[in-house]
């Protein structure tokens, strides 16, 4: 049984969003290894320099799977804000 095709709007916001996480996953990937790497590194070494690389890249992370969980394209609070810019444009301008 083959599910009803989505109209094409649709369509291109699923890829859009799968393209998202799949990035997400894929940097979180290499962050995993990258940072596992540097630690066993600096443990040889007896140091434990890795935390400063491992943190900075980790706020990073953090903030783009913000973007792509929290804020993402059609999230409710992008709704919100958008729903508000365009209630300010009608109103400064009744063109619209």
């Amino acid at each position: 049984m083959t599910p009803n095709p989505l109209p094409p709007e649709l369509e291109r916001l699923a890829r859009k969003r799968v393209k998202a996480k799949s990035g997400f996953f894929m940097h979180a990937a290499i962050y995993l290894a990258v940072n596992t790497g540097l630690t066993v590194l600096a443990l040889s070494k007896g140091q434990s320099w890795s935390i400063w690389p491992a943190a900075g890249w980790g706020f990073g992370l953090l903030m783009h799977g913000l973007a792509v969980f929290g804020f993402s394209a059609g999230s409710g609070l992008q709704k919100r804000m958008l729903e508000h810019e365009r209630n300010k444009l009608r109103a400064s301008n009744n063109k619209y």
